[in-house]
């Protein structure tokens, strides 16, 4: 059966709405569009022909062939958020006659504490990538301020690689990102990436950029803007040759709040820097940070 024949023009309007009508990021309304294409094409080789056929028992049966071939459980949960979501449309919009979705029950993850980049590992990072800059050359100077904006602002890497030239306020040190949902907010940097960042603009960038170059903070070296692959690759780089360990550009996002709630931070303004909608998604830097007092405590004290 072709895989055209009954959902291509209503997934076509569903993913529509997450992008416009929802503000999602294009990765994850691509995201999305991949885990409905799977489904839509595992109901039609069941013969399922029209959206009254995607029953819960073979959104159900989707989702135990993922698990069996060992698709984790993170990704899975996400697949079950996405279908969910999608049936949840349909039935609002007249496309089924009930929303199987509703009966569909999320996986349990298991709670995984995020890695952190130790503060002797960033050490050996930030005189690395300080000693490669000292020389000018331009594309050291944009690691050193790609890594030292990362860690100061605990913005997503998708929100660093995003900013223009505009959303840069020098005076107050503070960047304007855009996050999930389309939404804006203001995160703060401190001095060394004010130092990075005034060396960027007057010896780097303007080496990297053409007449056709967009207003984008970050260049690479053809003069367009720098892409998340290519930043997930600088930092797995200077982490790999760490006590540390290979981590991605989210470990400095994770380890930005986590030294900010153990310098003695209020929890919900890390909320706010990190731009996180619940509390809750922020608390779980409170369990890294009393995990570590925990190992000191039994480290130092007399009686642990």
């Amino acid at each position: 059966m072709s895989v055209t024949v009954w959902y291509e023009s209503v997934l076509q309007r569903y993913v529509a709405y997450l992008a416009d009508g929802r503000g999602f990021s294009p990765n994850t309304v691509k995201a999305y569009e991949t885990d409905l294409r799977d489904i839509l094409q595992f109901a039609a080789e069941k013969k399922v022909a029209d959206f009254n056929g995607l029953s819960l028992e073979v959104i159900r049966d989707w989702l135990w062939q993922l698990s069996e071939v060992g698709i984790a459980k993170s990704s899975i949960a996400r697949k079950n958020s996405a279908i969910r979501s999608f049936t949840a449309w349909c039935f609002k919009n007249s496309f089924i006659s009930s929303d199987p979705g509703l009966r569909l029950r999320s996986p349990k993850l298991s709670k995984t504490l995020p890695k952190v980049v130790s503060r002797s590992s960033l050490k050996v990072i930030f005189e690395k990538l300080e000693t490669a800059a000292a020389k000018n050359e331009p594309q050291a100077i944009r690691d050193l301020l790609l890594i030292e904006l990362l860690y100061a602002s605990g913005a997503r890497v998708s929100e660093v690689v995003g900013l223009n030239l505009e959303d840069v306020d020098y005076s107050r040190k503070v960047l304007r990102v855009m996050g999930k949902g389309s939404k804006q907010r203001m995160v703060p940097y401190g001095e060394p990436a004010a130092d990075a960042l005034d060396r960027w603009i007057r010896l780097g960038r303007q080496a990297l950029a053409t007449e056709t170059s967009p207003p984008a903070l970050f260049l690479n070296s053809r003069g367009k803007r720098v892409g998340v692959r290519q930043v997930y690759g600088l930092v797995a780089a200077l982490t790999a040759q760490t006590q540390t360990g290979v981590a991605g550009p989210h470990a400095l996002r994770h380890s930005a709040a986590t030294h900010l709630l153990d310098g003695g931070a209020d929890l919900r303004a890390v909320q706010e820097l990190l731009g996180h909608a619940s509390l809750g998604t922020t608390q779980i830097y409170t369990h890294v940070s009393i995990d570590r007092l925990k190992s000191s405590y039994e480290q130092a004290h007399p009686r642990a």
